[in-house]
Formats: C-alpha cells, sequence, structure tokens
C-alpha cells in the first residue's frame, strides 16, 4: 500500500483546498491535484491526494469512501501506479514520402 489516494466522483466545482481540507480529518495532506481537462481548462471529475503516512492513507479510505462531498458519494481508494504509455500518439511525422510524381515517360 501506499499513501496516495484516488478521488473520484467529484463535482466539478470541487477545489484543491476544499479537498484538501476535507481530508484533514484523516490525517496530514501533503498534496492534492485534481486533474483537468486541458482544451477546455474544466475538471475531469477526479484527483489525488498524498497522504503523510500509509496508516493514514488507509484511515482516509475508511472515513471517506463513499461519504458525501458536496452532495456527491466520492470514491476513494488507493491510486495505482501509472503505466507506462505505448504506442502512437505524438511525435513523429509519418506519412510517405515526396518524390516526384511528375508522370514523366
Amino acid at each position: 500500500m501506499n499513501n496516495k489516494l484516488f478521488v473520484g466522483n467529484l463535482p466539478y466545482t470541487a477545489t484543491e483546498e476544499e479537498l484538501k481540507e476535507a481530508f484533514t480529518a484523516a490525517g496530514t495532506v501533503v498534496s492534492v491535484k485534481i486533474i483537468m481537462d486541458r482544451d477546455t481548462g474544466r475538471s475531469k471529475g477526479f484527483g489525488f491526494v498524498e497522504m503523510s503516512s500509509e496508516p493514514e492513507a488507509g484511515t482516509a479510505v475508511e472515513k471517506l469512501n463513499n461519504a458525501d462531498y458536496a452532495g456527491r458519494p466520492i470514491t476513494v481508494s488507493i491510486a495505482r501506479p501509472q503505466e507506462p504509455r505505448t504506442g502512437g500518439g505524438g511525435g513523429g511525422r509519418g506519412g510517405r514520402g515526396g518524390g516526384d510524381r511528375g508522370g514523366r515517360y
């Protein structure tokens, strides 16, 4: 187990400061990050909270999982490590080379 928590089903109006305040009931909060959509700048409805120790993270899961947060039952669980990204997307320019297609004989 680690001390980083996934927090889901957040209202789009939630702020990192409010989330930090809610989690201090379980212990010392080291960091809070609400994930934002890079195109719209709006919250994606989930984030991460890092507690100062594993026991505090466990307490936060016990106390706050399915707890009411601004009228919504939030999901709190131990965060899984981020998997490395693979495959396409971004980077190279792909496609075919230019070349002369003038139709000459």
